[in-house]
């Protein structure tokens, strides 16, 4: 994954606004939970960001190793480690690296791997998916569990993208107390199968000048299909792809796709 260059206090912020976003569970911790439940650790989380599972799974009592490229992003899972207890701080080990070149001492020694809401589709090209899917298989142990997440739009939704600003909330910063209204404009390209997101955040008192932060990405697509040959081309064994985090298998009107693979036993991913 390459990371966009952004100064230091701009990064900061995209950083904790995106913490802003998330304080709207999205409803995926206790599915890992569950499956770390299943394997046990040590567990390998990429694209970790701020360390909202990350920690969660530390504080279940598992060993953790968070993975992001964004150096801002990891200063704030760092503060949420630095306030948990020295139990917690000891199981859990934050990486700043690439996850697509990653190469962490002591072999394939995971139980569980893990890439959660939308990461992998912040990967430019099909390619460096299939390379993200290849970092977790190389990791995980005989037998060890890759877990992906992913949204699938609708039709609908993507007939919709053209490239509009909409509103998508106003909410309170609770770190900073700061009003934050977040829009977006969302431009899709049947071409190439991609999207072009630009996210604007306001903030500020209410009544007062805001400070504007505004972030860019390049969103490209997969489908569950998609998934599962990517899955089989680094030889992890699909078990399940689901449409939601209850692991229902997915339908052609859910908006998620959930992989949930195995690291065949005695197997190495393809070259």
């Amino acid at each position: 994954m390459t990371q966009p260059h952004r100064d230091p206090r701009t990064a900061a912020a995209l950083a904790r606004l995106y913490d802003v976003d998330l304080t709207e569970d999205p409803g995926d911790v206790d599915l890992y939970l569950a499956l770390a439940a299943r394997t046990g650790g040590p567990i390998l989380e990429i694209a970790a960001g701020s360390g909202r599972l990350a920690v969660r799974l530390a504080e279940a009592g598992y060993e953790v190793t968070a993975v992001d490229i964004d150096p801002a992003m990891l200063a704030r899972a760092g503060k949420a480690v630095a306030k948990a207890d020295p139990g917690v701080r000891s199981r859990l080990e934050l990486v700043e690296a690439d996850l697509v070149s990653l190469g962490l001492p002591g072999g394939p020694r995971f139980r569980l791997a893990i890439l959660a809401l939308n990461s992998i589709l912040l990967l430019a090209t099909r390619g460096r998916q299939r390379d993200a899917l290849e970092t977790m298989a190389r990791h995980l142990a005989p037998d060890g569990v890759a877990v992906v997440d992913v949204w699938i739009p609708s039709a609908d939704e993507l007939a919709r993208y053209d490239g509009r600003m909409s509103l998508e909330y106003v909410r309170t910063d609770p770190e900073t107390g700061l009003l934050v209204t977040k829009m977006a404009a969302v431009q899709y390209e049947p071409v190439s199968g991609q999207i072009d997101l630009t996210t604007i955040y306001d903030e500020g008192e209410q009544g007062e000048p805001p400070c504007r932060w505004v972030r860019e990405d390049r969103l490209r697509l997969l489908n569950a299909e998609d998934l599962r040959v990517l899955a089989e081309s680094v030889n992890l064994e699909v078990e399940v792809l689901a449409g939601d985090y209850d692991l229902n298998p997915v339908g052609a009107h859910d908006e998620r796709a959930i992989l949930v693979a195995r690291r065949r036993s005695g197997s190495a991913s393809r070259p």
